[in-house]
């Protein structure tokens, strides 16, 4: 998400951070492309008109003239009306009532709310340890409760049964009553998809929320519709008094525009992001995070907080254990580190974290592809237990075992073993304790020295 804003912004705001002193025409045409970029973004006009006239207030102002640094400053400043434009800060759930807690979901056909109750469900049970129940009153669309009777299969939470020959408002009156009787602290509702202009579906949502009066009302919008998804969330909020917003699809989005006009439009918050479609790949918005991701300034917090949910610590603390005792480094160690690499929502997922990305190259980026990390896996996944253990025995005939075994070519099950060897060697570097010779190992292990192979 952002890719092309960040790149365009990063570009711009490199030319002002090493002036001396900030006129009236540097600013200017800084403005000029900072406006260029945000409508390409797919930015709504009155956000851009808005943001632009903000920053030019105190860019223009004492706060840049008395800087030391003025070019910086101004980056400050962009960065800080950025947050502002999405909201000062994260604006979690409110469940501070009598349980069960309602949570009501409302958006158009196909914008991913189904998967996003799942999502929610999940992310409630695991971070905030609730008993949630899940129903759905989608009578509409076929295969819609068992889509999310099965979601909720998967993700641990409870299913309240509904089926299409009841009542929407029947089957949510039943559910609160079930939720109340079985102590749930969170009932989540999945509503039918519908058009703001369809008064008689938009009828009937107003009456579940009437029987409802849900804690949170959130409004489930893709983000690939850019500033549509603004103008469509103000019109929902028109008819029912929305608490948030979850953008879904922000991982298939490489322009932001949604994100950047919500809140300004709707006035109501983004309180989630759906970034792919694993039911882990919800993530809480935190518009400071977000605008440094934007400015190519990465987003670190979030990373740590991934590496803190994902990785295993047994895995953690045995790989410790073996690395203290100075035992050698096997490919069922290579193959659990990728497994925890790919619960992070794989390489890109990570890289998209981390500070500077915008300035490596496009084709360095594209040689960074998780597909290469799911055949690494499906090559280790295709050998015997001793061979895993000592990859030494992998010869002639067991490459072609292997590589049949994982439908891939010998030559990529040379290339693994290449990379191994690499990544062994560099274990072996770090146990000695010489930091000089692992940091030289990995660089022959980054785009360009085989670790991430073109294809």
């Amino acid at each position: 998400m952002f890719e092309n804003l960040t790149e365009r912004l990063s570009r711009t705001l490199k030319n002002v951070s090493g002036r001396g002193r900030l006129t009236d025409d540097n600013i200017k045409d800084t403005l000029r492309e900072v406006r260029m970029a945000l409508l390409e973004a797919d930015v709504a006009l009155p956000v851009v008109r808005e943001f632009v006239k903000c920053v030019k207030e105190r860019a223009v102002g004492t706060e840049v003239s008395k800087s030391l640094t003025p070019g910086q400053e101004f980056i400050k400043i962009v960065q800080s009306e950025l947050e502002a434009v999405m909201g000062e800060g994260n604006e979690a759930l409110d469940l501070s009532c009598q349980p069960p807690a309602v949570i009501l979901m409302a958006g158009l056909q196909g914008a991913g709310k189904t998967t996003s109750v799942g999502k929610l469900g999940k992310l409630l049970k695991e971070r905030d340890k609730k008993k949630v129940l899940v129903v759905s009153a989608d009578v509409y669309r076929p295969a819609a409760i068992k889509q999310l009777e099965t979601l909720a299969t998967d993700v641990g939470v409870d299913f309240f049964p509904s089926n299409v020959e009841q009542k929407p408002l029947a089957i949510v009156k039943a559910a609160l009553e079930y939720g109340k009787t079985k102590f749930y602290d969170v009932v989540i509702v999945d509503t039918a998809g519908r058009l703001h202009v369809d008064e008689e579906m938009m009828g009937e949502i107003k009456d579940i929320h009437q029987a409802l009066n849900p804690v949170e009302t959130l409004f489930v919008v893709d983000a690939m519709t850019g500033q549509d998804a603004a103008n469509t969330a103000k019109a929902f909020n028109d008819a029912l008094p929305l608490t948030g917003v979850i953008l879904t699809k922000v991982d298939g989005d490489a322009r932001g525009g949604a994100a950047l006009s919500v809140r300004h439009i709707t006035g109501k918050p983004i309180k989630f992001l759906g970034v792919g479609e694993k039911t882990d790949a919800l993530e809480p918005f935190h518009p400071d995070r977000v605008a440094s991701r934007i400015l190519g300034m990465g987003d670190v917090l979030s990373l740590i907080e991934d590496l803190e949910r994902n990785v295993d610590k047994k895995e953690a603390e045995k790989l410790a254990k073996k690395f203290k005792e100075k035992k050698g480094f096997d490919l069922e160690d290579f193959r659990s580190q990728l497994q925890q690499m790919k619960n992070m929502g794989g390489m890109m997922g990570m890289l998209d974290k981390l500070p500077g990305l915008s300035q490596l190259p496009g084709d360095m980026k594209d040689k960074v592809d998780d597909k290469i990390f799911m055949q690494m896996e499906a090559i280790i996944n295709s050998m015997t237990k001793g061979e895993r253990a000592r990859p030494e025995l992998i010869k002639g005939s067991r490459k072609k075992r292997i590589a049949a075994g994982s439908g891939t070519q010998v030559q990529d099950v040379n290339r693994l073993l290449k990379q191994f060897t690499q990544m062994q060697k560099m274990m072996k570097k770090m146990q000695k304790g010489g930091m000089k010779n692992m940091m030289r190992q990995m660089k022959g292990m980054m785009p360009g020295g085989g670790m991430f192979p073109g294809r």
